[in-house]
């Protein structure tokens, strides 16, 4: 429901109040009317696995509240992204126009994502992101009524750099695609390897999705750097881990990365993904009460494991029902649905969150081996990280 539509039936009903007393049924028809909840998320093509965990995850957050938002009934509409860029504007304007969402829950595809900033930013619609890392979201493009609860592309990486010189590895070839999220995922590494003393030899990269990787192995032979850190993923990332044991250099150069090397990728990496060593906000062996919980109610509903899109899916429901609970299901009551939703403290299966000023997640992220097809969590890397927000100033 849209403040204007709220405002007219409001009106309505008080002018109407003095001679019929029907002011209260009409506020109460009006307050009763559902949430209407957007999906916009992939649902074919490669992300598409990813597309229904996170609905998975939003659904089974309502669902633990008998299905209501701050006591009202819901209804969702669902269109899929393709993970289509140039559709990206037209598909979350269809949500917001033809449907009338009152909130847009959408994207893991970064160049989608932007297409939703901009309609979110110009119709003013509640935008909850539970996967694309894109920095300006939450950085210079910030917004009252944008919200992520996943990360952005360099909080793995600046949960890193710590942990690498901490084991002594100080010398290291960074090695990723060239394009928006590798680049982002660079300066996470790069801040926090070198504040804590290590040393870049080279920074390698080549063109996405090229996956030729043979030249810049022999290269990083040569360099012979104490290890090797990057930011791949998907069918390029377990490509890149048996190309890196194929030749050998797994034997003696140890491979760190963002968790998104391993993430999703361990049955087709097979035994090359053995030893490698990633930090992400997630991992398959937390073993805390919270999470075994969720991870059983999760299979039973769905009848498949978890990963780290449906713990975002399900801590965007989360978010979602807080901010709902605290204005009783009247999202017209902008200022104080965004306080709410801004000052929650999330029980996630992750661990506990809290949302930052530019309304990106605070979090624990975790040091993971694989071991057996499982990304092992072996420690905490860093607590509490914070993406920087530069240039945030919200409106």
């Amino acid at each position: 429901m849209t403040t204007r539509r709220l405002v007219l039936t409001r009106s309505a009903a008080v002018i109407g109040a003095a001679s019929s007393g029907l002011l209260l049924p009409q506020i109460v028809r009006a307050q009763s009317d559902k949430i209407r909840v957007g999906f916009m998320l992939p649902y074919t093509g490669t992300f598409a696995q990813l597309g229904v965990a996170i609905e998975n995850g939003v659904r089974m957050a309502l669902n633990e509240q008998g299905g209501k938002l701050g006591g009202r009934e819901v209804e969702f509409f669902k269109v899929d992204d393709e993970s289509n860029p140039a559709k990206g504007i037209e598909n979350a304007t269809r949500l917001v126009q033809r449907d009338k969402v009152d909130v847009l829950i959408g994207t893991v595809h970064s160049g989608v994502q932007m297409g939703i900033h901009k309609v979110a930013r110009e119709s003013g619609v509640l935008n909850l992101i539970p996967n694309a890392g894109v920095h300006i979201a939450t950085r210079q493009q910030c917004a009252p009524n944008v919200f992520r609860t996943s990360f952005t592309n360099s909080q793995p990486t600046l949960a890193l750099g710590k942990t690498m010189v901490d084991r002594g590895h100080k010398k290291a070839v960074w090695i990723t695609w060239n394009y928006a999220a590798g680049d982002e995922a660079f300066e996470g590494f790069e801040k926090s390897y070198t504040e804590a003393g290590g040393t870049i030899v080279k920074k390698l990269g080549l063109p996405f999705p090229n996956v030729e990787f043979q030249a810049l192995l022999t290269e990083i032979a040569a360099l012979k750097p104490d290890a090797v850190a990057c930011f791949f993923a998907g069918g390029g990332a377990a490509k890149f881990m048996r190309d890196y044991a194929a030749a050998g250099l797994n034997k003696t150069i140890q491979l760190y990365g963002s968790g998104f090397l391993t993430e999703g990728v361990l049955d087709a990496a097979g035994d090359a993904a053995n030893g490698v060593l990633t930090t992400m906000h997630y991992g398959d062996s937390l073993n805390t009460p919270r999470d075994n919980q969720f991870r059983l109610e999760y299979a039973k509903a769905f009848k498949m494991q978890p990963d780290v899109y449906a713990v975002q899916g399900y801590d965007t429901g989360l978010l979602l029902v807080q901010g709902a609970n605290a204005v009783k299901g009247d999202l017209s009551n902008k200022k104080a649905l965004y306080a709410a939703m801004e000052g929650a403290t999330i029980d996630s299966p992750r661990g506990r969150w809290t949302m930052s000023k530019a309304h990106n997640p605070v979090q624990d992220m975790y040091l993971r081996r694989v071991e057996n097809k499982e990304n092992k969590v072996i420690g905490i890397a860093q607590k509490a990280v914070a993406d920087p927000a530069t240039g945030c100033r919200m409106a």
